[in-house]
Order: C-alpha cells, then sequence, then structure tokens
C-alpha cells in the first residue's frame, strides 16, 4: 500500500498573506553614518579632503553634539586605517576590494572600523551598514555585506592582525605597516629619517593616528598668547611664543571672538616655530625687504607680516593660484604684504632680499594626523616630481637673496628625499652654507646634532615639520 507523502491541500477557507502595495520603504539611515559615509564617498570619487568635508556637511545639516562626534570618529577613522580595513575585508570576502562597487567598499569599511574599533554593538554596526549599503546601492548588496561583516566580528583586531600582517622578525616594516595602517613605503620613509625600525618608529606612525590638538597663534603685536589663552580657555603652547593649544572638544575655534576679529588664527605650533626662525635669524647689514616664495593659503604669511610691521620691514608674497591668493590677502590685511600673483620659480621680482622663506610644496607627509585619506592617495612616484619642484624654487630664492641674506626651506614632511636630499642638492650648485636653526628652536627637546630642525608629532606634539637654514655667501 502505497502511502502519498504529498503535503495536504490548503483549507478551502485559507489564504496566502498579501503583498503589501507600493514600494517597498528604503532604510532609514542616522544623520551621523550617513555623513561618515558621504564625506568617504566625496573622499573616492572626487578627490576631496575628509577635513574638508566632514565640517561643512555637518554645518548644512545640522548634526551636532554625539551625533557629530559619532560622524567625525566614522569618517575621519575609517579613511586613516582603509588600508588596513581593506585587507580585514578581501579576507572575509570572495572578491577582492578592487572588484567591489566604490559605495558598497565604503559602507563596509565604515562597518568594519565600527566592529574593530568602537564600543558600537556588532548587531548595531552590521545592521546598520548593511542599510547604508542598501541604500546606496540597492537591495541586491545586503546579503553579501552582511556576510562579509558577519565574518569580520568573528574576531577582534589583534587576531587579524597577527593573520594577517607579515611576521615582525622577518618583515617589521610590513608588520608596523599593518599594525598602525600605513603603507609600506611611509613605514621605511619613516625609519630613515628616524633611523629606527623599533619603539619610535612605531611611536611616529600611531602618533599619526591620534587626531591631533587644534593650535592657534596669535598675532604679533596685536595680542599676546597669554591673553589669547585667557580668552578661549586653553593653555599656552609649550614652544611658540605666540601659540596656544586649545582644550579638546572646545568647540569650532573659528567662532571664537580673537578669530573673527583678525587677532589669532589656527596654525600649527611647528609651523609658527619655522615662520619665527625665518624672521629672526640674526643678518648684518640691511633687513628691510623679506619674500615669502610660496605663501599660499597665507599662514605663515600672517606671522611674517606682523613681525615684518613690529621691525619695520615689508614683506612680498608669491602664490601662483588666483584663489589661493586672495586667502593670502585675506590673511594679511592691515599688514605690510604685497601679494603677486606668479610663478616662484620664475616671479620676476628685483633680487636683493634680506630674507626668503620658502614653505614648498610637498608630499604633507608630517601632517597625516590631520588629513585622514593623505597616506592613501599619495604614492611613492610623486616624490621625484615634488624634488624637482622643491629644488627649483630653492634656487629661485637663493637667486632673489641678496649676499649675506638667509633662505628659510620649509617642508611639512620628514620624507628624507624632500629635506636632506634637496638641501645637499642645492648646496651642490649654489654659492650658500648652511647656518644651524636649533638656536631658533629655543626650548624645543630632541632636535638632534643638527644643523637642521625636524619636528615631529610623537616629541614635540606638532606636525613633523623641517626647516633648514642657508646664507648666501
Amino acid at each position: 500500500m502505497s502511502t502519498d507523502k504529498r503535503k495536504s491541500p490548503r483549507p478551502a477557507n485559507s489564504r496566502p498573506a498579501q503583498r503589501k502595495q507600493g514600494p517597498r520603504r528604503p532604510p532609514e539611515v542616522d544623520a551621523a553614518r550617513q555623513a561618515a559615509f558621504d564625506t568617504l564617498r566625496a573622499v573616492r570619487s572626487k578627490d576631496a579632503y575628509a577635513n574638508l568635508v566632514l565640517p561643512e556637511m555637518l554645518r548644512e545639516r545640522r548634526v551636532t553634539g554625539r551625533d557629530a562626534a559619532l560622524a567625525t570618529e566614522l569618517a575621519y577613522g575609517t579613511a586613516r586605517l582603509s588600508g588596513m580595513l581593506d585587507e580585514i575585508v578581501a579576507a572575509c570576502s570572495d572578491r577582492p576590494p578592487s572588484a567591489m562597487d566604490g559605495d558598497v567598499l565604503d559602507a563596509l569599511r565604515i562597518g568594519t572600523y565600527q566592529l574593530l574599533r568602537t564600543r558600537i554593538p556588532p548587531h548595531a554596526a552590521v545592521t546598520s551598514t548593511v542599510d547604508l549599503a542598501r541604500l546606496a546601492a540597492g537591495s541586491h548588496v545586503a546579503g553579501f555585506v552582511n556576510a562579509v561583516l558577519r565574518r569580520v566580528s568573528a574576531a577582534g583586531e589583534p587576531e587579524w592582525v597577527e593573520q594577517l600582517a607579515p611576521a615582525r622578525d622577518t618583515d617589521p616594516i610590513g608588520h608596523l605597516g599593518m599594525r598602525t595602517a600605513h603603507p609600506g613605503w611611509i613605514v621605511r620613509a619613516f625609519a630613515e629619517a628616524l633611523g629606527d625600525t623599533g619603539t619610535e618608529l612605531e611611536a611616529a606612525l600611531e602618533a599619526n593616528n591620534v587626531r591631533p590638538d587644534v593650535h592657534l597663534a596669535a598675532r604679533p603685536g596685536a595680542i599676546s598668547a597669554e591673553e589669547l589663552a585667557a580668552i578661549t580657555g586653553s593653555e599656552v603652547a609649550p614652544y611658540s611664543p605666540y601659540g596656544v593649544r586649545l582644550e579638546p572638544g572646545g568647540g569650532d575655534p573659528a567662532e571664537s571672538g580673537p578669530i573673527s576679529e583678525g587677532l589669532a588664527a589656527v596654525q600649527d605650533e611647528g609651523s609658527q616655530l619655522c615662520a619665527r626662525a625665518a624672521a629672526e635669524y640674526p643678518l648684518d647689514g640691511t633687513d628691510a625687504r623679506w619674500l615669502d616664495l610660496c605663501a599660499g593659503p597665507g599662514g605663515k604669511a600672517r606671522v611674517l607680516g606682523a613681525l615684518a610691521a613690529l621691525s619695520g620691514a615689508e614683506l612680498d608674497a608669491v602664490e601662483p593660484a588666483e584663489h589661493r591668493a586672495r586667502m593670502v590677502r585675506d590673511a594679511v590685511l592691515d599688514l605690510p604684504v604685497t601679494v603677486h600673483v606668479t610663478d616662484g620659480r620664475e616671479s620676476g621680482l628685483r633680487p636683493g632680499y634680506d630674507r626668503v622663506l620658502v614653505d614648498a610644496p610637498c608630499t604633507g607627509l608630517g601632517a597625516l594626523r590631520r588629513r585622514p585619506e593623505a597616506r592613501w592617495r599619495r604614492v611613492p612616484g610623486d616624490v621625484a616630481g615634488l624634488t624637482r619642484l622643491q629644488t627649483e624654487l630653492l634656487s629661485s630664492a637663493i637667486d632673489l637673496v641678496r649676499p649675506g641674506g638667509v633662505v628659510c626651506y620649509v617642508v611639512c614632511s620628514p620624507h628624507l628625499a624632500e629635506t636632506e636630499g634637496v638641501v645637499a642638492d642645492l648646496l651642490r650648485k649654489a654659492d650658500a652654507h648652511r647656518v644651524d636653526a636649533r638656536p631658533l628652536f629655543e626650548g624645543v627637546p630632541g632636535l638632534g646634532d643638527g644643523p637642521d630642525v625636524q619636528l615631529w608629532p610623537h616629541r614635540h606634539g606638532t606636525d613633523a615639520m623641517y626647516c633648514a637654514l642657508l646664507q648666501k655667501s
């Protein structure tokens, strides 16, 4: 006797559940995660800078308080660690990040960052990321994103690093690169500049992953650092006579009275020290004509112009791009500064300057903590073109300075090709010699054997600024 194993027919009075009519309701994504995602999308698709895009986005969308703090953490943290996050995503996926849709990859990076670097519950991190991806790329990606993040959540960051990083003993550069989320070539450049592949190198790289304090520069002759600190409720900086370090979480510094009144500006303490060095190296003879050969956007020109006004000198400021030249003009209002829109390599200016500052374009490796995405945007091939430009600008400065005058060469980078390499190349061709810059950084520890100065975030709390002083024979 055969048995019919088919399911019994549906009762006559039973009907299948009716599907809801109309379009499916889109997922709701909170304002903080959406702002972080949109920032990363702009960085990827428009070569935007996260530290410029996000604050404006938060103001426009009126995202404040804890939501603004979360958006900042997710956007900057994800951009900063994106190389490491991609390695982990790749290990949890059946396809490489390069083969993924850009929006999906940005969402996966944010989700992975939440799982590994925040206290957000895993289910909330996964669900919110799936909603982000579904809204940006369509419902068909939800399952993929969910599966990848479930695999990511199976281990913590130390376990992933242990699994994916090269062994420290055999490849210390690669190991540190993975652990600190830096491309290998940048780790190597820092190691060469420090002369270390151990504890100090690790400290220097980790300093790039810490959001820096905001520094203000009091305008010399207009307000003292002590007065500025009292007004802003902050502390006088340890090294710069014009510097103030704002307390974390102190709000938007642009809204403070001293800045809106032109008495102060946001400027890293290392930049303040380099501008001061250019203005205060003792000279014999005249000291009335000063030049800032790479002035945009105007931070050092503001300090130099104020110091020139106090000493009876005048400053010429050179900037080839008109929009940046406007920024310089805005920065030096009421100061004895003339802005020239021209190329510093062929400025057409009359030689005979007493002091010349060359704050040259560079890789910006000294300010990686301020520009979260920069470490992944720069490539080793950028260095050669920049060193050529730096050498040409420095050569022009030597031509424009008078005999006995001083040229101050500054870059925000510790890369030896951009620092000692450029100076050494120039000195082989020019009738000039180095002078010791360290006495002009009085009170700053850890300056080494000189004569040039290299500042570091992990040593000094400043950007990794390099400063060399050259005197024309």
